[in-house]
């Protein structure tokens, strides 16, 4: 599964999402408010408009006593209990009777002091309260002198507070609906622009995948501009990288050629010698045509190490070596087992030394069997710094002979060093392994064989196609 933090889409899709997801929340939020304050203040107006109504349908009447009977065209003014009330209460040394609706029946609104809610400019108060059984209310209040003997008395009109929550719930929960509805609507919108804004990026992808896996050589087909120069400096990179490699094996071809005739010139007048200094001009001729040809490798894997177009399939390339084995040492049992669908990142020729060496080794000293077997493996050598290959494919061969003690290991791996005298070769095959297995950051290693000789252990990397 990729991470989050590598794929560009999931990035970009994320980032859509929470972005408008907090923009809506924002909006739904400022929106509310602004309806809320909304109305409050039309509930403001109203009560004052219902307060003023009260006014003008009060005077003083016969015996000094107040009279009157508004009407403010709103039931709930006469259900008891329902947090809509007008109440009527002289002033000072005006005793008369106080007048109220039928809602508030002999219930009492209590009065706060002026210090707690004064009158405002245009000697109007409103302070919320809660009555006898718990409604909550908001209440309007003014003082009005009634004639011209400055009697006066205080007007108080309230309404009950759950009319404005339930307006306000009303129209939130619908706001919020809509709003939901419309960031869904808007994310599978963006979503979809994305994706397709991000499809030149995904073919771009599975093009390198293709070169990855060894199914083309360049990228091909037409790009946005901000992507088709990539694509072209990526094929202008790869068509260099054919070039040096090219350029390596050229050298390398017409190097071995140029030393082919000297060294064959040492081995032929090697032969008019005398035994012991033909077998010394013999050996060091071929050391020295093992050793150029070992550098030689090592400068052209230099060239191509990186390489996307390094691949070969593991299981033909293990076939052959072994069946050509199988035809120079017939008395010897060699055995095959690779897993599945293994390629290597290297070159063929680079696997052929190799693994070819490991297996002359192993024909050299074993008995009767030789096994070879090839697994990926999950875990990567010390060799491989960053920016490493994620797969890599390990390439054991063992064989049932004399094996080697721990302290022989280490000496068996120096250049040019031969543990048993008495069979044919240079001392170098082992340390060549060594040399370019290390060259691709893979490992090698020496070991107890179970089946009771030596095992060699070759870590070498693998194709993979995550590339994303």
């Amino acid at each position: 599964m990729i991470p989050v933090s590598r794929s560009l889409t999931v990035r970009v899709l994320l980032l859509a999402t929470l972005w408008s997801a907090l923009s809506l929340v924002t909006i739904a939020l400022v929106i509310s408010a602004f309806y809320r304050q909304g109305v409050e203040r039309g509930f403001n107006n109203l009560l004052r408009a219902q307060l003023y109504n009260v006014i003008n349908s009060v005077s003083i009447g016969d015996g000094n006593s107040l009279s009157g009977s508004p009407e403010l065209g709103d039931l709930r003014f006469s259900q008891p209990e329902t947090g809509w009330y007008w109440l009527v209460e002289p002033l000072g040394d005006f005793a008369a009777a106080p007048l109220a609706s039928t809602s508030l029946g002999m219930a009492e609104l209590a009065v706060p002091s002026l210090e707690q809610v004064p009158f405002d400019e245009h000697y109007e108060r409103f302070y919320p309260m809660v009555d006898a059984v718990g409604n909550k209310l908001l209440v309007a209040e003014t003082e009005v002198v009634l004639d011209g003997g400055d009697r006066a008395a205080r007007f108080r009109v309230s309404g009950n507070l759950d009319v404005v929550e339930e307006e306000i719930g009303f129209f939130s929960t619908r706001l919020y609906a809509g709003l939901a509805l419309f960031g869904f609507g808007g994310l599978v919108v963006n979503g979809l622009a994305i994706l397709y804004g991000l499809k030149p990026l995904d073919r771009a992808r599975r093009a390198l995948e293709k070169i990855r896996g060894g199914e083309a050589e360049r990228i091909e087909g037409d790009y946005p501009r901000e992507i088709q120069p990539l694509a072209n400096e990526i094929n202008a990179l790869i068509e260099s990288n054919r070039r040096i490699v090219e350029r390596a094996r050229m050298q390398v071809g017409n190097l071995a050629h140029s030393l082919k005739t000297p060294i064959a010139v040492l081995l032929n007048e090697a032969r008019g010698l005398d035994k012991t200094q033909a077998e010394v001009v013999r050996s060091q001729a071929e050391a020295m045509q093992a050793q150029v040809t070992s550098y030689l490798n090592r400068a052209r894997i230099a060239a191509q190490r990186d390489s996307v177009l390094a691949r070969c399939e593991a299981e033909p390339v293990l076939e052959r070596l072994v069946r050509v084995m199988r035809r120079l040492n017939p008395q010897i049992d060699f055995t095959l087992d690779v897993a599945p669908g293994l390629a290597f990142a290297m070159e063929q020729q680079d696997v052929e030394e190799t693994v070819g060496n490991l297996l002359e080794n192993a024909a050299r000293f074993a008995k009767t069997r030789v096994a070879v077997v090839a697994v990926p493996v999950a875990h990567e050598p010390e060799a491989a710094g960053e920016g490493a290959r994620r797969g890599w494919i390990e390439v054991s061969v063992e064989d049932d002979g004399p094996g080697l003690a721990p302290e022989q290991i280490g000496e068996a791996l120096k250049r040019g060093k031969r543990l048993d005298e008495s069979k044919p070769g240079t001392g170098l095959g082992l340390s060549i392994v060594k040399e370019i297995s290390g060259e691709y950051q893979g490992a090698f290693g020496l070991s107890r064989a179970p089946i009771g000789g030596l095992k060699a252990a070759l870590v070498l990397p693998a194709v993979t196609r995550d590339t994303a």
